[in-house]
């Protein structure tokens, strides 16, 4: 598109700035401009030290102003330059691409860093290259310098310094590539490099104009997802929507990452657990970054809500700052669902009119005058915080609710007072959230009534046993079918030359009658042939097939299944086939064998250990329930062993054993 009048191109005064503008309009030769040059407040103000966190629009403020005033149409600028926030009145319309993002040393006879000797003297003007300098030579003495780049370059000459670090792109141009002593191995500004055309908001035809070399047209956005304290049933439409449209995710371990297995998008593990950081911030921040510039459209997952005690803030201004469109979408805060979840309303019209979300990982403890606290992530210093409120005059006595795992299946509650915290040095587990005021007592005196005994069952399915008390579901095995079903396929054709099928679990039914259904047979496919359940759980579970077993074991385990067989008369000489997991153990093939049958097994689903397993509080559990040998084995992998205090049911005679054999070691 053609402009009626030159584009009047407003920006700095120095050779570099010159350059720039040049550059810019070399991608767009079809474009008049006339360009107009503008000191800024940094420019005339060459005391201010850009080491002292100067304010953001050092090198802006006054060409901003010309540009609102009318007097120029866009202004150019290296990207890095450009202030945070952006004036409400202007936008960047175009960034265009770096040729190159490093830093370089200049020194005199082109020494390198390695060879500078102890204490040289080494200028810059950035925060960031300080920090990066003095990681690699801390005997260097750093220089806060000024001014364009010849004059950095002059400070040299003069021997006011002994070597300088400056952007590389700078250098190359202004055609002083020859002057670099070696490329720095520095993180540098993720804006450096690029130069960034603005405008005002409503000057759409500028836009236009400049868009063809666009590259923000090619980013992607960064969306923050609260997903709540860790259930996923209590994930928001709108986030549910945001995981399914991703294609990269980056979470943590506040939340149930066998929930992700069921979404296409790649996913980034970067947990903050405190005391066992995976990932620093600063890192999280930057892969955002580049994902977001590969065009992808990013979640970040936040516990509870991003803008609580998440980090929400930093990553929004990081990546704003760095022009990435930014969404939020809240989430359930963890302190709103602990109050639901825990029957405890947070304000109460005679108790309570204020609250306070506070956090304990500050160095000093911040107790305002509210009637509810609710800190977070305060586990590792409850005595202090304890100590502190006492100090700013709540009553000892003060009743105190501690609450680890909010809305996870193994939410666990601790009622206690601040004495108690004060003279008690109790490890409790985390994540824990603590809330206190007088809102507490109406739950705590009655606590003890009101928390059932804690049931950990470790199947696949927790039905069954509820009436124990509080059951928590932690599966301890994962199940998934076979990939390849050739063999399956197989003996399902060849089905008829056996006599009896013998089903030992569900999802062996489940996998195998998948199998069926893909071959379009059906149930009248089995006539002639006895259908053999181990018991109720996997005779309910044909029946969901439409077939009744013709014999169903008494003792649900693999010796009831060996004594049904040694009744029947027919059995001897004839044949059973056996689909079931690929870790099923041989009592079952080897007692059949034994009373003259022939057995083929055949493998038809995996059983593993969970790629996510949840470990849980130990010392808040009662009973755990063992469905199978394998949630034995996987308890102790996960555990380390048994805890002799805790009272243990095991399912059939073989999980029995398993369990046995741990205790007896």
């Amino acid at each position: 598109m053609m402009h009626s009048r030159p584009i009047k191109v407003i920006s700095r005064k120095s050779n570099l700035a010159l350059l720039q503008v040049e550059e810019v309009f070399q991608q767009y030769p079809h474009i008049d401009y006339e360009w107009v040059t503008q000191d800024s407040f940094g420019d005339k103000n060459k005391q201010v030290s850009l080491l002292d966190s100067p304010p953001s629009d050092l090198f802006t403020r006054e060409l901003d102003e010309a540009l609102i005033k009318g007097e120029a149409d866009i202004e150019v600028h290296s990207a890095k330059d450009l202030p945070y926030p952006l004036h409400p009145a202007l936008e960047v319309i175009t960034l265009l691409d770096a040729f190159d993002q490093t830093d370089a040393l200049v020194s005199r006879d082109q020494q390198t860093l390695k060879d500078l000797p102890s204490g040289a003297r080494v200028g810059t003007s950035s925060p960031m290259r300080k920090r990066e300098l003095l990681a690699l030579r801390p005997d260097i003495t750093v220089v806060g310098i000024r001014g364009i780049i010849e004059e950095r370059i002059d400070l040299i000459k003069k021997n006011e310094i002994d070597a300088l670090i400056v952007a590389t792109c700078a250098l190359k141009r202004l055609g002083l590539e020859a002057i670099i002593s070696e490329i720095l191995p520095f993180q540098t500004h993720p804006l450096q490099g690029y130069l960034a055309i603005t405008a005002l908001r409503n000057r759409t035809e500028l836009k236009e104009l400049f868009v063809a070399n666009d590259v923000l047209r090619r980013y992607g956005k960064v969306t923050l997802v609260g997903f709540g304290p860790g259930n996923p049933d209590l994930l928001t439409i709108a986030g549910e929507r945001a995981i399914r449209e991703a294609d990269v995710l980056f979470y943590d371990d506040l939340l149930d990452g066998r929930f992700l297995e069921n979404y296409r998008a790649d996913k980034v593990y970067v947990g903050k657990r405190s005391g066992k950081h995976h990932m620093e911030q600063s890192e999280i921040n930057l892969l955002m970054l580049q994902s977001a510039r590969q065009g992808k459209q990013v979640v970040r997952l936040k516990g509870g809500d991003p803008m609580i005690f998440a980090h929400g803030g930093e990553e929004v201004e990081y990546l704003q700052s760095n022009l990435i469109t930014v969404e939020v979408i809240p989430g359930i805060s963890t302190a709103n669902a602990l109050a639901s979840l825990s029957k405890i309303s947070l304000t109460h019209r005679d108790l309570a009119s204020s609250v306070a979300y506070l956090s304990g990982h500050f160095r000093s403890v911040s107790v305002p005058d509210v009637d509810t606290l609710v800190y977070y992530m305060g586990a590792a210093r409850l005595g202090e915080i304890a100590d502190e409120i006492i100090r700013h005059g709540r009553p000892p006595e003060t009743p105190v609710l501690l609450v680890h795992n909010v809305s996870r299946e193994n939410q666990t509650e601790y009622f206690t007072t601040l004495q108690a915290l004060h003279a008690n040095s109790i490890h409790y587990p985390t994540p824990l959230i603590m809330v206190v005021g007088t809102v507490v007592g109406l739950r705590s005196h009655t606590a003890k009534e009101l928390t059932p005994k804690n049931i950990l069952v470790t199947g696949t399915h927790a039905e069954g046993y509820a009436h124990l008390g509080k059951v928590i579901h932690t599966p301890l095995i994962e199940i998934t079918g076979c990939e390849d079903k050739s063999l399956l396929y197989q003996s399902i054709q060849e089905l008829q030359s056996f006599q009896y099928l013998l089903f030992t679990s569900r999802y062996a039914v489940r996998y195998f009658f998948e199998a069926v259904s893909e071959l379009h047979l059906d149930s009248r496919y089995l006539r002639g042939i006895q259908i053999v359940s181990i018991g109720k759980v996997t005779s309910k579970e044909l029946c969901q097939y439409g077939i009744l077993p013709d014999l169903e074991a008494e003792e649900e385990d693999s010796y009831g299944i060996i004594h049904l067989f040694s009744q029947e008369e027919k059995a001897r000489g004839s044949g059973v086939l056996i689909p079931r997991s690929d870790i099923a153990l041989d009592i079952i093939p080897v007692g059949l064998r034994s009373l003259g049958m022939v057995v083929k097994t055949l493998t038809v689903y995996h059983n593993s250990f969970p790629a996510f397993p949840e470990k849980v509080d130990l010392s808040t559990i009662d009973t755990v329930v063992f469905t199978s040998p394998s949630c034995v084995d996987n308890f102790v992998r996960l555990y380390g062993d048994i805890p002799s205090d805790i009272h243990c049911i095991t399912k059939g005679r073989v999980t029995q054993e398993r369990y046995t054999k741990y205790r007896n070691q």
